[in-house]
């Protein structure tokens, strides 16, 4: 059976664009597509190196350049379980994943985060009428634009590909059957407006 380097060694070495694209900073280039973001995810590990993996959306630009190398990210209210701050307070490596509906391309960026209060930026980041409870402040260490094929092939974006909700199980019923309640729980619409902190 082959090993993890036999099959390494498989590969072909990445092309001299494909190194020479990475950059140590946001330009121009990422400033303007993170602007233009209303959706992006967060990785973060904790102490032990267990990964994880966040969806943070808003507006789009809901991500704040403060210059060419430190991002705000604003936490808002969610669930309360704040494990990717959690994990950024004791290993501050993250990495964000940006993508702009209608643009196959993605943009990636690395660094160091560390968890600040909301007001200590002198920066407005209120959004649908309220202030994040804290805010990510991500120093960059590395950024670059991945290639469209991944989006291609899912066909993210393309409308006829759209996916009905109905083909999925109601979250009431999901919620219910992994948290084995006995007592039924309000409709999907019903829980986004009113128990999203809770759920």
């Amino acid at each position: 059976m082959e090993t993890a380097p036999d099959v390494l060694a498989g590969y072909r070495p990445p092309s001299r664009l494909v190194q020479d694209k990475v950059i140590d900073h946001v330009d121009r280039h990422c400033a303007a597509f993170i602007a233009l973001s209303p959706f992006a995810t967060l990785a973060t590990a904790d102490a032990e190196g267990w990964p994880d993996v966040s969806p943070r959306g808003g507006d789009p630009g809901f991500v704040r350049v403060l210059d060419e190398h430190r991002l705000a990210l604003p936490d808002r209210p969610g669930n309360n379980r704040v494990d990717s701050l959690r994990n950024v307070a004791a290993n501050p490596r993250v990495a964000l994943l940006f993508l702009v509906p209608g643009i196959e391309e993605t943009l990636r960026v690395f660094g160091t985060a560390t968890v600040v209060p909301a007001g200590s930026l002198g920066v407005d980041l209120t959004e649908f009428g309220r202030e994040p409870r804290s805010v990510l402040v991500v120093e960059v260490d590395r950024a670059y634009f991945q290639c469209a094929k991944s989006v291609m092939r899912s066909g993210l974006w393309d409308p006829e590909r759209r996916v009905e909700r109905t083909a999925f199980a109601p979250m009431r019923e999901v919620f219910a059957d992994h948290c084995r309640l006995t007592t039924p729980l309000p409709d999907d619409a019903v829980m986004r407006a009113g128990l999203a902190e809770e759920l």
